[in-house]
């Protein structure tokens, strides 16, 4: 055999070899990219949020429902109806159960408002809605970004999200309530009216001036946008918001109301003996602002 022909198959060889080591690594390539691409989804899923799926049908076929002007104003006023028929009932047992008459804060609250009280407030509190709360929360949601992130938040986001608006909320609620108390031309003008009811009851959380609605509407959207929540932490926020607000004018000093598990709120004899000296207890839920500025005053059940 020549020396030609000795290069030639050894270039051949060297050839084959390195083509058989491209497709091999190639072989081993397409097997990586594969098994990247088929890990790709269960990383996904692993790494997804909780309420990733209840933001997804949330947002699927329902954007156009959520971005409409009147949503939020129309579920805020259905929400706090709803969330005071329970009393509705209690007002109603409490004349032929004595273990519910027992839950009724006593002292210096006289008996439950009839029926005719509760038909009066709804009707005021409804046309203060359609006149003030709607107009002025779709001019809001028009002002606001049409978009929804795609994401849901953590459970932890949650949480920290909807703690961090009521601890702001409850701090802007303070200074706007004392404020009122101590300037005669604010309390005259929007907050007297609120102070009609001497026995509050739970429909009562909503009814004052429009003003009033306005100002706290104002006060609860500038708590969730100045700290950025996620649309689903600032829904949670207004459906709590709702609920503690009706708890705290109930009348009722319930076995499982909340503040008898956190010993920072008031609760609704808390908020009573508010309504009856007006001049102490301006916190809406918890305790600590007026315990600084020292305006806290006995609950009713203590004063009892």
């Amino acid at each position: 055999m020549s020396l030609s022909s000795c290069e030639r198959s050894a270039g051949r060889a060297e050839n084959s070899d390195h083509t058989g080591s491209w497709k091999r690594l190639q072989r081993c390539g397409d097997w990586d990219v594969d098994t990247v691409m088929m890990n790709e989804p269960t990383a996904a899923l692993r790494d997804a949020p909780v309420l990733q799926g209840l933001w997804e049908s949330v947002r699927s076929g329902q954007q156009q429902i959520l971005l409409s002007p009147h949503l939020a104003a129309s579920c805020a006023f259905l929400t706090h109806v709803a969330l005071c028929a329970p009393f509705l009932v209690l007002d109603a047992l409490g004349s032929v159960c004595q273990r519910v008459r027992s839950w009724r804060i006593a002292a210096g609250s006289g008996p439950p408002p009839s029926l005719r009280q509760w038909l009066d407030c709804f009707c005021r509190v409804l046309f203060k809605y359609a006149t003030a709360v709607l107009p002025a929360a779709a001019l809001f949601q028009r002002l606001r970004s049409p978009n929804l992130p795609e994401l849901a938040p953590s459970c932890w986001q949650l949480f920290v999200e909807v703690v961090a608006c009521f601890l702001l909320f409850d701090a802007l609620f303070f200074l706007w309530h004392y404020c009122m108390h101590r300037i005669p031309w604010l309390y005259r003008t929007i907050h007297q009216m609120h102070h009609q009811h001497r026995v509050i009851f739970a429909l009562a959380a909503q009814d004052a001036s429009s003003a009033e609605l306005l100002s706290l509407l104002l006060l609860a959207l500038i708590s969730a946008w100045v700290l950025g929540c996620h649309p689903l932490s600032e829904a949670l926020f207004h459906f709590l918001n709702s609920w503690l607000a009706v708890e705290d004018h109930c009348g009722y000093n319930l076995p499982w109301a909340l503040h008898r598990l956190l010993p920072c709120m008031g609760g609704s004899p808390y908020h009573q003996a508010h309504h009856k000296k007006q001049n102490i207890n301006f916190a809406p839920y918890f305790i600590h602002w007026d315990y600084l500025f020292g305006t806290y005053g006995t609950s009713m059940l203590r004063s009892h």
